[in-house]
């Protein structure tokens, strides 16, 4: 028996499939779902059923983590603390923590390049005493 086609909007996935696509663990979905950031439907047997929003929504997670962003940031940048939240507030938040981080890695750039400048002159100072040593 053939399955009938679903429209693309309303194509849902298992947490098993988000899982495989995304490369992370189950668990990682559950903890995101118990932390309010998604919130799958469950099939009469409980089984959890993500739609595209909820696939939309963990895409933006993981995004918002490889960025350094905490799940308090991440739940604002998305809309979900506070409901009333209109789109053009939801990108100015996002805008702001953007700038917050951007000013965080230019700060972290700054201290690395003065930890590299301080270990290049160790360093010539210790080639200088080796090479003394060798005469």
């Amino acid at each position: 028996m053939a399955k009938s086609k679903k429209k693309n909007n309303d194509r849902t996935y298992t947490i098993s499939d988000l899982a495989t696509e995304f490369e992370i663990s189950p668990r990682t979905i559950r903890f995101y779902e118990e932390k309010g950031l998604i919130s799958p439907k469950r099939t009469k047997g409980n089984q959890r059923k993500y739609a595209r929003r909820d696939r939309a929504r963990l895409k933006l997670i993981l995004r918002g983590k490889r960025f350094g962003y905490s799940l308090d940031e991440i739940a604002e940048m998305i809309g979900m603390t506070d409901v009333n939240m209109s789109e053009a507030e939801q990108i100015e938040k996002s805008l702001a923590y953007g700038e917050k981080k951007l000013s965080e890695i230019r700060e972290r750039i700054r201290e690395l390049d003065l930890l590299q400048e301080d270990l290049l002159s160790v360093k010539e100072r210790l080639l200088k005493s080796l090479a003394e040593l060798k005469k």
